[in-house]
């Protein structure tokens, strides 16, 4: 597992493959990951966006950006903590994701990042 602390932001990271979606012989590789961001802050912050730079072990990367995460920006009072799981497919059997969220503080607007640790997809085939 991964885990970075932003602005009072923890952000823990732990990816799968996921075999039941991959299909190796046509270098179709699908990992999914579990995310929990966690406020350890003193205010109350919400997720609005995320920036994903993703890169295959081929040398191919691609950027993912959009509003929330999984059709959610949650709201994260002093203590808690939001998790979520999503996926990503790659055409490689090792890869690597990193990012950050951004966030806005709800009491004064102030807008902020918050970084996603990088993290490595590894099929358990090509581990030694």
């Amino acid at each position: 597992m991964e885990t970075l602390t932003t602005n009072g932001i923890k952000v823990s990271v732990e990816s799968f493959y996921h075999p039941h979606y991959s299909k190796p012989r046509l270098l179709k590789f699908y990992f999914a990951y579990r995310i929990t961001i966690e406020n350890q802050s003193k205010h109350i912050v919400q997720l609005l966006r995320r920036r994903w730079e993703i890169a295959d072990s081929n040398g191919i990367e691609r950027v993912v950006e959009g509003d929330g995460v999984i059709g959610q920006q949650p709201v994260l009072h002093p203590g808690d903590q939001h998790q979520y799981v999503s996926g990503c497919p790659l055409t490689t059997e090792i890869g690597r994701m990193r990012g950050h969220y951004e966030m806005i503080r709800k009491e004064d607007k102030y807008e902020f990042i918050v970084n996603v640790p990088e993290f490595k997809m590894v099929a358990p085939f090509k581990k030694n």
